[in-house]
């Protein structure tokens, strides 16, 4: 895999030196035409915005903050940028705080609302100060304009001497951050998630009040027509009906006092998660009806998936519908409790948003709200996998998206982390708790999480793998070669330790030196998709411990999500379709409207609602439980990249005993379409050279391309860009 990485690597490293041999010829049209945005320090927006957006989460009208540090943004940077126009230009400024403003080192005095800028060379520098939002610019010129060429620094690299000229120091500035504020109308400290009107499904009368049905799981803000009177108005909601109707006890609830003086209309000003609302008013209070504001982040649907197999085409429906609820201004985990960013959470999402979204600003904003800033004193989130997700995530997004950018800016922050881990190894060489560490891998009963645990030091191994890729990016050769031989000695010292010769499987736990005997699903499952076993050991795993139900169950959408995907890497698409059916239809014919938190076949009634000792503890919309997103999007219509950016990439359809599916997963430029029957597959795509691989009794026959045979009964076809392929097969 590193090898492939590094390769792809080369390639854009000559992209990149033919552009810039081009860019002098081009710079002045460029910056004619590209139109100018707001620009911060890389990651302020992110960390304020998160910390803004987690603090609303709320316990019966109590505020209930994150449990970790907060970071913040820096109250002072400084922007700069050097250009080279043909005319003067007339450039308006427009500023998120107060700024100092100099021109090729020269103080302009006031707070100018624009500037004229000569001809020819010059160097623009803007110290802008904010510490209640976040420092941001907005320039716009004919030719000077903000945008992601701009550098920033938050350290003093600017100062002036006696003469009154600037003077510069310290180390080199660092790429600015911006997203799409592309209007100076359109500040970052205003940014809001979309809003649209929905109305209620149902009305009934309850006692004095009413309670109100929006039909599904929703998200948004109460909002009240027809209001009149004075006096008290209480809003309790649910995710269920019985948790709308359970005023004592119920999760999130409102009390409005209103004076007689308020608009008919009256909106809510927090938004809440719910189905069902239950009303209950004062006799001096009035209103007509009520209905709702639909909060949400615009996204495009660009992945599909539709089969012969209706009650798995409501799963997907019901798994895209949750991917959405929980994507907001980051992927938090659930959206009425606990609406945090956590990284073992948000790392499924990402991967469930390559097949739906691909929305690539999404995974940098939670990414970046997730690592904060240095020093760093914990791990992420407190827990000691979720750091190790969050390496691992930067690595799966590199190679989905083909993005070095992200990684060059950031990697001094993938460091710094990485060496605080590496830092609370124990003698042997391995990740064990330490105080204040949280050791979480899953919500399960008698699960053994003390001493070293197999899992967290598979996961270490994968990050240290994603630090030598990235090191790679950032041209820090010493460092790659440092992470690749960690790497390599850590998956050493894992299976001598922890791999069962005889069994063969790989064991839990060990404490003071002493192997337990245990076996889990964890490590095993995670050795399969990360590549770690050979087939033998694969088959071993597969066998001993995946289809064994004697081995601890899994009972969290989270770490079934990890277990059927190991399952779909040995070839067990069968047995997962079953189980998907089983597991997601199990939820489905219990009402469920978009994914849980957990679900236990074996509860009934109102115990699918309880959880953490709560009636309804439980959350009903969590983005581990979109899942199927994602197996059906790489492991059923079988499309994964293989380099990075879809530059290669892999097309493996397994029906898993259905008769037909047809679909679209995005790649960075476009989407790879599929349709596949036991008798015929066809296949479009917008970018890069995919290899279709077919199973088939017999040489399969194509329109267009040639069929190449890669072993009995396997072929295997090239598909280049914007070609419809049809390819008749005979399937095995």
């Amino acid at each position: 895999m590193l090898n492939r990485f590094r390769n792809s690597f080369l390639k854009v490293v000559f992209f990149i030196a033919f552009f810039t041999f081009l860019a002098p010829v081009c710079s002045v049209q460029a910056q004619e035409t590209k139109p100018a945005t707001w620009i911060w320090y890389p990651g302020d927006f992110e960390i304020w915005l998160s910390n803004k957006m987690q603090v609303r989460r709320t316990e019966r009208e109590a505020v209930f903050p994150p449990l970790w540090q907060y970071y913040s943004p820096y109250a002072l940077v400084t922007f700069q940028t050097e250009v080279d126009i043909p005319k003067p230009d007339e450039v308006k400024i427009f500023s998120e705080g107060p700024f100092q403003l100099l021109l090729d080192g020269v103080q302009i005095y006031g707070q100018p609302k624009s500037i004229t800028v000569p001809a020819g060379k010059h160097k623009i520098s803007f110290k802008v100060y904010n510490q209640e939002v976040l420092p941001a610019i907005y320039i716009e010129g004919k030719y000077v304009k903000s945008d992601a060429s701009w550098k920033v620094t938050n350290e003093d690299k600017l100062w002036i001497d006696e003469t009154g000229k600037a003077q510069q120091s310290g180390t080199p500035w660092v790429p600015v951050g911006s997203w799409n504020f592309d209007s100076p109308k359109r500040k970052p400290s205003e940014f809001k998630l979309t809003t649209k009107p929905m109305s209620a499904k149902k009305t009934e009368k309850i006692g004095a009040g009413q309670l109100i049905d929006f039909g599904k799981e929703t998200f948004g803000y109460i909002k009240i027509h027809g209001l009149k009177g004075k006096g008290k108005l209480a809003l309790y909601y649910g995710e269920s009906r019985e948790e709308a109707l359970d005023s004592a006890k119920c999760e999130t609830l409102d009390h409005l006092s209103f004076d007689g003086k308020q608009s008919e209309t009256y909106t809510h000003d927090g938004s809440k998660a719910f189905r069902y609302v239950q009303v209950q008013a004062d006799a001096g209070v009035k209103y007509d009806s009520i209905s709702m504001l639909y909060e949400y982040l615009p996204l495009d649907y660009r992945g599909a998936f539709k089969s012969s197999d209706k009650q798995l085409n409501q799963i997907w429906d019901v798994s895209a519908y949750t991917m959405h609820l929980t994507s907001r201004e980051f992927f938090i985990d659930g959206i009425k409790r606990d609406r945090w960013v956590w990284s073992g959470d948000a790392y499924q999402s990402y991967l469930m948003n390559y097949y739906l979204f691909f929305d690539s600003p999404s995974v940098e904003r939670t990414l970046l709200a997730l690592r904060g800033k240095d020093p760093v004193t914990a791990h992420v989130n407190i827990i000691m996998d979720y750091s190790l997700y969050w390496f691992v995530g930067v690595y799966d997004y590199y190679l989905h998206t083909g993005d070095t950018k992200f990684i060059k800016t950031f990697y001094p922050r993938m460091k710094s982390l990485m060496d605080f881990c590496l830092e609370r190894r124990n003698k042997n060489g391995f990740l064990e708790p330490l105080e204040g560490d949280w050791v979480f891998i899953d919500w399960a009963d008698g699960l053994p999480k003390t001493g070293e645990v197999s899992f967290e030091q598979m996961l270490l191994a994968r990050s240290l793998e994603a630090m030598a890729v990235s090191a790679e990016i950032a041209g820090e050769k010493d460092d790659q070669k440092q992470y690749q031989k960690l790497g390599a000695d850590l998956k050493t010292k894992l299976f001598d330790v922890f791999w069962d010769k005889k069994e063969n499987v790989m064991k839990h736990q060990r404490i003071d030196g002493v192997i337990q005997n245990i076996v889990t699903r964890y490590a095993n499952m995670f050795g399969i998709f990360f590549n770690y076993f050979n087939e033998e050991q694969k088959q071993s795993v597969k066998n001993k411990v995946l289809l064994n139900k004697d081995v601890l169950q899994i009972t969290t959408p989270y770490m079934r999500f990890y277990e059927l995907e190991a399952l779909c890497a040995m070839g067990e698409q069968n047995y997962v379709l079953k189980e998907m059916k089983d597991y997601w239809g199990g939820m489905l014919n219990e009402g469920a409207t978009s994914f849980w938190e957990e679900y236990r076949p074996n509860k009934k009634g109102t115990e699918h609602l309880t959880m953490y000792g709560r009636p309804y503890g439980k959350s009903l919309c969590h983005a581990w439980g979109a899942s199927p997103i994602y197996l059906l999007g790489k492991y059923y219509l079988g499309v994964k990249p293989t380099a990075p950016g879809y530059a290669e990439y892999e097309i493996k359809p397994n029906l898993g005993g259905l008769e037909w599916m047809e679909g679209k997963v995005p790649t960075p430029k476009g989407e790879v379409d599929l349709y596949v029957s036991k008798s015929e597959i066809k296949v479009k795509s917008a970018e890069g050279e995919g290899k279709l691989i077919i199973e088939s009794k017999s040489k399969p026959k194509t329109n267009s391309g040639t069929i190449t045979e890669l072993a009995k009964n396997k072929y295997q076809l090239i598909v280049k860009p914007n070609v419809e392929y049809k390819i008749t097969y005979k399937a095995i």
